[in-house]
């Protein structure tokens, strides 16, 4: 988490982070009802580190097909 935080600017940390931070939060506070916090708070982790290697692969692919559309033939 320091690193994460230190690494980033704080305008990537609110373009980046946030969106996919609180998408994992509204998803662990409606599903994830285990009664532990040690399970629920994995759980949480766990759906955030899924969100954004999701957004990431999308980043990707997006940029990849929008550089591949913009090269001359």
């Amino acid at each position: 988490m320091y690193t994460l935080i230190s690494r980033l600017s704080s305008s990537e940390l609110l373009a980046r982070q946030l969106p996919t931070l609180v998408g994992a939060l509204v998803i662990a506070e409606i599903f994830y009802k285990w009664h532990s916090f040690l399970l629920e708070t994995g759980g949480f982790l766990a759906t955030w580190f899924l969100l954004d290697a999701a957004v990431s692969w999308a980043e990707k692919a997006f940029s990849k097909r929008t550089s591949e559309a913009e090269r001359p033939q």
